[in-house]
């Protein structure tokens, strides 16, 4: 075959004497641009166009010096032979990896946290925690605190991105057994078996490259409304924070205190509401269902790819070969999906508002930035909307966020949290446009919703009165009747 299949954006290995070797190796033609998806370096009088044009290997690889030459045969082997899934999750990891040591677009590289930094961040997350007390009946969630480069937090997620991101993938690697007539698939059976290694291989490496960018941006590890980090572990960027916090005329520590709150109060959810991480991720998951793959793209990218453009490959990847399907079944399960994630960040949005605004003079300016940050996404999250046919956007946020803050003012802190006993309780999409009449809705029993919770998560009231009648809520102070 004359014509490469696909043409992924690899880059290149990094070179292992640093800056010096990125510079000879982009003089030497091995470095990846825009219009070199497998970054061959197919430039100069061996590459496209050239006198070698007529070879396509020769083309290809013509301009490369030895050693990227091997470094790009050594690539190519291991798509072919990937047997795994449908995403081949060793090459994400070594090129979120490669991307992460580029450094952002700001030039800021990754660097070990040292340890300043890290006892900035355990203090920060220890008087989050002690201000979130007077804010939620949920009792803290995060066993530890910890200070992440950018590194270190691709290496966490990954799990949790590969749970999101393989039922889509999974699809597209059945999709691509199909492009092939009917009759040629009996025949054409190592042909698919490539096909699909290069389907794994092209997810790898643009989730990789996603993963990598993202690192750049996220601040902690709930960033996108969902648990990406181990259970019980705040995690927060310093690298990030300050960049986060460089151009807003607030002081740094406020800036990474007001981060921390939202990193503890989001921890506090995920652990004591036990059934919340797989409901968000069902909800994810019944949504990728109803995806369909673009067959008629996927063929053109497939059988298609010219190797003197691959501006077309590219673009073609970068619209995406992903649609909702048009039914009410789908856009239910966009409905629901888009409602958790909306309850999810507009109960922590409230939660620590309440806890800040009296603590921190900037708590005001702090909060619109963080809702106008999550409700435009960055480059990241746009890639993988593109990459999985789904935004992770809480679209309807300062909704949820005014609910939950009725909720409290109509029934105190422990009715509004306890709200979260069971999903059939939660406000739907309906009561968003209707917050007034969700919060005064008489059937609404919130005398025995502690409980209730309290036994879903299979431990103890969370009101946990003493028996004297004190009133201690199991965190050495008395609640007093707030919601009762």
């Amino acid at each position: 075959m004359s014509d490469t299949p696909f043409g992924f954006g690899l880059p290149p290995e990094e070179p292992d004497d640093g800056d010096e070797g990125k510079k000879k190796d982009q003089q030497s033609g091995g470095g990846q641009g825009p219009a070199n998806p497998f970054g061959f370096g197919m430039s100069g009088a061996g590459g496209l166009g050239g006198p070698g044009a007529d070879n396509p290997f020769a083309a290809m690889f013509g301009s490369m010096n030895p050693n990227d030459l091997g470094a790009a045969f050594q690539q190519l082997g291991q798509m072919l032979s990937y047997e795994g899934g449908p995403v081949n999750w060793d090459m994400a990891k070594q090129i979120a990896r490669q991307t992460v040591s580029q450094g952002t677009p700001d030039g800021r590289k990754d660097a070990s946290v040292g340890p300043a930094e890290r006892n900035a961040v355990q203090e920060a997350v220890r008087l989050a925690d002690l201000w979130l007390d007077d804010a939620t009946a949920l009792p803290s969630g995060a066993g530890t605190a910890v200070a992440w480069s950018r590194a270190e937090w691709v290496e966490a997620t990954l799990p949790a991105w590969r749970e999101l991101v393989d039922p889509v993938a999974e699809r597209v690697g059945n999709a691509m057994g199909d492009v092939l007539p009917e009759e040629m698939q009996a025949m054409a059976g190592p042909l698919i078996g490539m096909m699909r290694s290069m389907g794994g291989a092209m997810f790898g490496t643009q989730i990789g490259q996603a993963v990598g960018v993202l690192a750049g941006e996220v601040v902690g590890s709930t960033d996108v409304g969902l648990p990406l980090g181990p259970a019980g572990k705040a995690a927060l960027l310093p690298a990030n924070i300050e960049s986060f916090g460089k151009d807003l005329g607030v002081p740094q520590e406020e800036v990474r205190l007001y981060l921390a709150l939202r990193e503890a109060a989001h921890q506090r959810l995920f652990a004591h509401v036990p059934w919340l991480r797989s409901h968000l991720f069902g909800a994810v998951d019944g949504y990728a269902r109803g995806i369909k793959v673009d067959t008629a793209k996927l063929e053109d990218v497939v059988g298609q790819f010219d190797p003197q453009n691959p501006e077309q490959l590219q673009e073609a990847l970068q619209q995406g070969m992903f649609q909702p399907e048009d039914t009410p079944e789908q856009k239910a399960a966009l409905a629901r999906l888009e409602t958790a994630l909306a309850l999810v960040e507009g109960w922590v949005d409230a939660v620590v508002h309440a806890a800040a605004k009296p603590r921190l003079s900037s708590a005001d300016a702090l909060r619109e930035t963080l809702r106008r940050r999550r409700a435009s996404g960055g480059p990241a999250e746009q890639t993988f909307a593109t990459l999985i046919g789904l935004e992770l956007r809480p679209r309807r946020l300062r909704d949820a966020s005014r609910l939950w803050a009725s909720l409290t003012d109509a029934h105190g802190v422990d009715g509004r949290d306890g709200l979260w006993a069971h999903p059939d309780m939660l406000p739907t999409a309906t009561d968003l446009d209707d917050p007034d009449g969700f919060v005064h809705r008489e059937q609404l029993d919130f005398s025995e919703l502690d409980k209730m919770l309290g036994e879903a998560a299979g431990k103890p009231d969370l009101k946990k009165k003493d028996q004297d009648g004190t009133g201690d809520d199991g965190r050495g102070k008395a609640k007093g009747d707030k919601g009762e």
